[in-house]
């Protein structure tokens, strides 16, 4: 069976490279890598991690790239890829606009699509942008639905999707068997010289588009607070290369002694941080379904989640994105250890680290069952 699967983003390689590696355990499966190039530095990190190669790279990136343009470039460069690749199932993760130009290309060549972390659903198009609809539309495309929870797998089930949402839990929990070990060594200089004995590190991540501006502003102006008020936490924060983002960020965050302003991490340094630090407060997805598996809770800068299931297990807490709500929220868990201990005990919704097994175990079964 040949399978391409297809990533461009350093999210989603951190939780297709766990699959891939499961789908080359088994030689019935005959599978291929493509990366889009959405990202290019921050997406290498991660394959030298996973030590996988690509068969496959589009290398789409370029200067002040837009989604019309990156839609366009992977329509284009996809349909060359899969003329020569010939695959009977193409493989996409998530909302990015990587994985809905991949499919819609494979549709268009009449090729089945697997959608790994299905069903995830804010009912906001505008929010998160435009990853909202880009989950949507794939949605619509893909043959195969991998939902991650039984509610993910309901919202499809909404939206009149009638067959093939199979619940596999998330194939980023499978990714830490790989990538975090007791005896890890930083390659991160500055992540070598902390104190996490010593300080409560906040690992800090902001970057969401909807975020930029004014709510980004309120978000920096929160950590600073936060560092006046309590002297023991370090934070944490690599900064996104965006430039919008980091002159915000360095404006207002820079050459505060209690705060370090990183290059992004790469997936090692990353996996193993959230694992030695306090708490994790973010506008990221993925970092809502990691930081739990470690017993950390989340503080979601941002005002809704298409992750319900870690707020109702109580692993997260949504804070909007106002300077006096972060900094209240995030004061709450510093000075009150039975809130802390409430949310690093909650149980993880997001899988037993098998996802990628499940997913396998299914694509096979397909395969079979159209002999």
């Amino acid at each position: 069976m040949r399978v391409l699967a297809v990533f461009g983003t350093r999210p989603e390689a951190i939780k297709m490279c766990p699959l891939v590696l499961e789908m080359k355990k088994h030689k019935e499966i005959d599978c291929k890598v493509c990366l889009t190039g959405q990202h290019r530095e921050m997406l290498r990190q991660v394959m030298e991690a996973f030590r996988i190669q690509e068969d496959y790279n589009l290398d789409i990136m370029q200067e002040r790239q837009t989604l019309t343009t990156i839609t366009i470039s992977i329509l284009e460069k996809m349909n060359i890829v899969l003329l020569e690749a010939k695959p009977d199932i193409v493989l996409v993760h998530g909302d990015t606009t990587t994985s809905f130009a991949a499919a819609l290309a494979a549709f268009y060549q009449q090729i089945s699509v697997g959608h790994v972390e299905a069903g995830l659903r804010t009912g906001n198009i505008y929010s998160p942008f435009p990853e909202e609809m880009n989950r949507l539309l794939t949605g619509r495309i893909a043959t195969y639905h991998f939902a991650p929870t039984k509610r993910n797998g309901e919202n499809l089930v909404k939206e009149n999707v009638k067959k093939n949402i199979f619940i596999t839990g998330n194939t980023v929990i499978d990714a830490f068997k790989i990538t975090v070990k007791n005896d890890y060594k930083f390659s991160n200089p500055v992540l070598q010289e902390l104190d996490y004995a010593k300080n409560r590190v906040i690992l800090v991540t902001a970057h969401r588009r909807e975020n930029l501006g004014e709510p980004l502003e309120q978000i920096c102006r929160a950590l600073k607070r936060l560092t006046k008020r309590y002297p023991d936490i370090k934070i944490v924060y690599p900064v996104h290369l965006n430039p919008t983002v980091r002159e915000t960020v360095y404006r207002i965050l820079h050459n505060n002694s209690q705060v370090e302003l990183l290059e992004p991490l790469d997936v090692l340094d990353m996996h193993n941080l959230i694992a030695r630090s306090f708490m994790v407060m973010t506008d990221s997805g993925g970092l809502q379904e990691e930081a739990p598996s470690f017993g950390k809770p989340v503080l979601v800068m941002r005002t809704e989640t298409e992750r319900p299931e870690a707020v109702e297990a109580g692993t997260v807490k949504i804070t909007g994105v106002k300077e006096e709500d972060i900094f209240n929220v995030a004061s709450g868990l510093l000075s009150n250890l039975e809130k802390y201990s409430q949310m690093a005990k909650a149980v993880n919704p997001y899988g037993d680290g098998h996802a990628s097994e499940k997913i396998v175990k299914i694509i096979l079964k397909s395969k079979a069952n159209k002999k």
